[in-house]
Parts: C-alpha cells; sequence; structure tokens
C-alpha cells in the first residue's frame, strides 16, 4: 500500500495563521462554504469542501473537538452491532468507513484491537455460540468490503490460557475459554479531529477556533471573535451546521433525542496492563455491552452507557453516580479482583445527536445512528446523526447536497482516497526515524515533532516537543487546549496540576502568550 498526503497549503494551525486568515476575510468576505462546527463531522465537511475546490471557512467557538468528538470510546465500529439490529445499510457504512480508516485515511491514527469476551460456565456453550454468530456476520462484512486479515483477523475461540494471558485481570474460576473478535481503535478521537482539521487548511479552508457563528442564513454568516470581540460578516453561497447535540441552536426545526455515554478512567495495571478490549454483556441484554479500552498514559476507559439525555444541553457532560455503578458492576462480573470507587481517577461523557425516531422507543439505544441533512427555513443545511466512524460519510453527503441545492461548481469528492497529514502504512511505521512514541501520535510526521528544542516535559511521559508541536502545528491556543485535547493530559486532575507549567513554558518557547480562554 502507497499512502500520498500532499497538499498545496500549508497544514500547519496557529495563532498567527489564524490572525492572518481571519485579517483576510475581512477583506474579502464572500465564500463559497461556511462551516459551523468544529467536531469530527464539521472538521470533516471543511476538507470535503476544500478539497473540491471551494472556498471554505470553518468556525468553532471553542476548540477544535471540544464537544462530543473527545468524548467517543475511541472505537472504529466495523458495524456489528447494527446488523444486529438489522440495520444493514448502516452496518454496511461503517464497515467501509472503518476500511478506509485503517487502510487509507489514518493507518498513522488507527489499530486493529482484540476484544475478548470471557465464557463462564454454565451456559458458556450457548452463549459462544451466539457471540460467535454475530462475530461470524461482522467478520463477514469485514470481506465483503475488503479490509484483509493482515489488518483484522477472523474472530474466534480461544482457550483459557490465552483468556489469562490476553487479559490477566479476569476471573479464573468456572472460566472455559473466551471468544475473539476484532475491531478498529484510534489513538485517540481528538487527534483524528486535528488530522482532519490540518488537513482541510492543507487544501486552503480557513479552520479558526475560538470564533462563534453568532446568526447564520442560507447565504450570510455573522462571526465574532471570541478573542478580541470583533464581529465580522459573510456572504456564503452554503452555510453547514455541523454543531452536533448544539444544532437546535442555528436550525430550531431540527429534533434530536441526545443520548449521554458514559466511561470511567482507571490505571491500566489495575487491569494486569492489558492492551485488549474485554468485553462484557450488560445483565439482562444480549445487545448491550460494556468494554474495556486500553488508552494513552497508562490508562484504560470503561463503557459506554447509552442512556437518555434530557434537559439544557451542557457544554462539557457529566456522569452520573448511576451510569458508574452500572459500568463497575458490570465489568466487576469478570474480574478475579472487582474495582471500587477509589480506583476510578476521572470519569468522562459525551452527548450523542440522535435524531428522533417517528416511532416511540424506550431506550436511546434503540433510535438509528443514520445521519440526515435537512434544509432550514432560514437556507441553513444541517447535518445531524450519525457517529465518529462514519463522518467522511457524512461530510460528503452534506456537501453533494449543498452542491445541490446551490448550483456549486465543484468537482466530486475526493476524500475516499485522501490520507490525512501524516498518514503513513501501519506496516511501514517502523521506517519513520523517531522513537516509537512520537510514531504513534504523528505518522510521518514524527522526526519534526521530535527535533523541536527540548523543555520542561509534562506528567506520564509527554515532551517538551510535543507540547511545542501543539501550539506551533496543531492550533492550540491555551493551556487547556494543550492538556485537554492534544495531549488529554487534563483528564485525570493530578496529571492536569502536574503538566500546567510545562504548558505555559511551550507557549513561551513558541513565543506566544496563552490567552484566559478555557
Amino acid at each position: 500500500m502507497r499512502i500520498v498526503g500532499r497538499t498545496p497549503f500549508s497544514t500547519a494551525l496557529h495563532a498567527g495563521r489564524r490572525s492572518r486568515e481571519l485579517a483576510r476575510l475581512g477583506d474579502e468576505p464572500r465564500v463559497d462554504v461556511v462551516v459551523i462546527g468544529g467536531g469530527i463531522t464539521g472538521v470533516g465537511a471543511a476538507l470535503d469542501a476544500a478539497s473540491r475546490g471551494l472556498r471554505t471557512v470553518l468556525v468553532e467557538r471553542h476548540d477544535f473537538a471540544h464537544g462530543t468528538s473527545r468524548w467517543s470510546s475511541k472505537l472504529v465500529h466495523g458495524g456489528l452491532r447494527y446488523l444486529a439490529s438489522g440495520q444493514i445499510g448502516i452496518a454496511h457504512e461503517s464497515a467501509t468507513e472503518r476500511h478506509l480508516l485503517l487502510t487509507r485515511i489514518a493507518p498513522h491514527l488507527t489499530r486493529p484491537l482484540a476484544q475478548v469476551l470471557p465464557l463462564y460456565a454454565p451456559g458458556h456453550v450457548s452463549q459462544g455460540a451466539f457471540i460467535g454468530m454475530g462475530y461470524g456476520l461482522g467478520d463477514g462484512l469485514r470481506r465483503f468490503v475488503g479490509t484483509p486479515d493482515a489488518v483484522l483477523r477472523s474472530p474466534g475461540p480461544i482457550g483459557v490460557a490465552e483468556t489469562a494471558r490476553l487479559a490477566p485481570g479476569v476471573r479464573r474460576e468456572n472460566l472455559r475459554g473466551a471468544m475473539r473478535g476484532w475491531d478498529g481503535q484510534l489513538i485517540d478521537d481528538a487527534r483524528l479531529v486535528i488530522g482532519v482539521a490540518r488537513t482541510a487548511a492543507g487544501f486552503g479552508a480557513s479552520v479558526l477556533s475560538r470564533v462563534e457563528a453568532v446568526h447564520a442564513t442560507g447565504d450570510r454568516v455573522r462571526l465574532r471573535d471570541g478573542l478580541t470581540g470583533e464581529e465580522l460578516d459573510l456572504a456564503a453561497r452554503a452555510v453547514v451546521n455541523a454543531t452536533g447535540v448544539w444544532a437546535g441552536g442555528l436550525d430550531p426545526d431540527v429534533r434530536l433525542r441526545p443520548s449521554r455515554g458514559t466511561h470511567l478512567v482507571i490505571d491500566s495495571a489495575r487491569l494486569g496492563g492489558s492492551d485488549v478490549s474485554l468485553t462484557v454483556p450488560v445483565s439482562g441484554s444480549r445487545s448491550r455491552f460494556v468494554f474495556t479500552l486500553p488508552a494513552q498514559h497508562g490508562r484504560t476507559y470503561i463503557g459506554i452507557t447509552d442512556v437518555p439525555a434530557d434537559g439544557p444541553i451542557p457544554d462539557v457532560p457529566e456522569a452520573t453516580e448511576a451510569e458508574i455503578d452500572l459500568l463497575l458492576g458490570t465489568v466487576n462480573a469478570v474480574l478475579a479482583e472487582p474495582l471500587t470507587r477509589a480506583d476510578v481517577v476521572a470519569t468522562f461523557a459525551g452527548l450523542r445527536p440522535l435524531l428522533t425516531s417517528p416511532h416511540d422507543v424506550d431506550e436511546t439505544s434503540d433510535l438509528s445512528r443514520r445521519h440526515a441533512i435537512r434544509e432550514s427555513s432560514t437556507g441553513v443545511l444541517t447535518v445531524v446523526g450519525g457517529k465518529l466512524t462514519t463522518y467522511r460519510r457524512m461530510a460528503e453527503d452534506a456537501l453533494d447536497e449543498a452542491i445541490r441545492r446551490r448550483q456549486l461548481p465543484a468537482r466530486a469528492s475526493a476524500t475516499r482516497a485522501l490520507p490525512l497529514v501524516g498518514a503513513w502504512p501501519r506496516d511501514r511505521l517502523g521506517e519513520v526515524a523517531a522513537p516509537p512514541r512520537f510514531v504513534r501520535r504523528y505518522g510521518a510526521e514524527a522526526p519534526y515533532a521530535a527535533a523541536l528544542p527540548d523543555g520542561p516535559s509534562a506528567a506520564c511521559g509527554v515532551t517538551a516537543q510535543e507540547l511545542q508541536w501543539g501550539v506551533a502545528v496543531e492550533g492550540a491556543l491555551s493551556i487547556d487546549d494543550l492538556l485537554d485535547r492534544r495531549t488529554r493530559l487534563g483528564l485525570v486532575a493530578d496529571d492536569r496540576r502536574a503538566s500546567t507549567d510545562a504548558a505555559a513554558a511551550a507557549f513561551e518557547r513558541a513565543g506566544v502568550d496563552p490567552p484566559a480562554v478555557a
């Protein structure tokens, strides 16, 4: 596999570029497409538009990946769950987009993840057969879309010894082995958002954080610079609302039923340092599972819940006590040493922007993950629904609709074959001349990141070079941007406290004063 990732313009995002882009928009305030929202759907739409040759502006009132896009399970799903519920089209779409992410778009930011479901007597035979049938269907879909065995292996049963080797923390009493399946995993979801945003900038898009759309119609947007308070009016041929669960703020016709997905954060050592995902059925359900998910900085995430999130939409959702109890109780069913509240070093939660169903449903887990593009009474095109794995297809569909409705002169979408900045074949990542830590985070760009000047390091081994790369190349404008989204050190309070001075030093080395923004 050969991956080429050149763009016509620089992909580096930083405070200086942001200022220049805003000044240029003030001089030339007519554009083709304005995308509102800097999560994965918004940056995907900006990349799709810019790579088609359209003059594109993306604005985000906070930082990129500030909302739902940083609170996922970091999985690149193949659609097995949707097969089980008869949503064949969504399952196929998920498997296709997983294939593209793993093999072409972002092999440097993804990896295969083994999912191990322990089987206990009594009932292990029937449970194994049921799970094996589902894994088999998912594997058939994998083969159908062309994902090779070298990327995702076929599922199958494993014995007691192999189960204990892969998942040392499992309870051995009555253990009869496990079923092992495979799915894709992101190094980090916020890193994917930044990679897409930078690639969009490389195709000429103006990608602007801390810029709010205070008013929008189908052909005009008023922007406010969150750092200076200055306002700017843009004339646009198409306006795309990609604000997720906040979409109703720009389009009151959108009807969503948000669902909250919660995760716990524990030290990986508590599970024996396992690098696989333990998969545990939720009591009383044959289709819902809790997963352990190995993550950065020696942490493991445990998730995920799927419960209705009623009321006002918060900027940062929070886990509830009931959700914490559910996740601990479920995963403890297979652990030799049950986890306690003391083992939970942090929690996080995100809101899924699910479209309401024409039929009444009791659970948000029963709502479709299908996406839709709708035009508001003001002419704004809103893209809603969907999920992280299918962001590229959502973006393509949104731009196809904008081009059709607004008669924009644009090429066909090229993003199926467009690698993100830093993309490099997974089986050749060992050729990149940089420390493995940098290669895992930056792919082909790792040597450039590693060559930056040294300085104070942060917690969990995060280096001064990584912090400075976040400021100079990845658009971090504040210490919170660095800790919460470029490195994820802000997830655990102790790590944040230990890293704040090093993050501030990164701005000093870059010659930038971080503004007092959250």
